[in-house]
């Protein structure tokens, strides 16, 4: 049984016990939090595909830690103008464990 969900503007293909990494949501590490924004769920060999979202169904999840992501460097070099800079970024991303994919009724 998998599904696809949406969290903040990005979707993400999860199955049970997946571990995920996504944008940074404000949760203490340790919480549950029922994510209802789903929008397809296979599960055996029936799909179900929501419009935009299924209604009764949600996956719940537990936060596992609040991280930052790999360092990424944006160079911006300007020839002849002796104009460069370099900047580094690294996003703030919440690391999530799936626990249950619930369909009702």
């Amino acid at each position: 049984m998998y599904a696809i969900i949406e969290v903040g503007a990005k979707q993400y293909n999860v199955e049970k016990n997946d571990i995920i990494l996504v944008n940074k949501l404000d949760a203490k590490e340790g919480k549950e939090i029922v994510l209802d924004k789903v929008l397809l769920v296979s599960k055996d060999k029936k799909v179900e595909i929501g419009q935009p979202y299924l209604k009764n169904t949600k996956v719940t999840v537990e936060v596992l830690d609040q991280v930052k992501g790999e360092k990424t460097i944006a160079f911006k070099y300007r020839r002849r103008k002796a104009s460069h800079w370099t900047k580094g970024h690294r996003a703030k991303l919440t690391e999530l464990k799936i626990k249950s994919i619930e369909i009702e009724g």
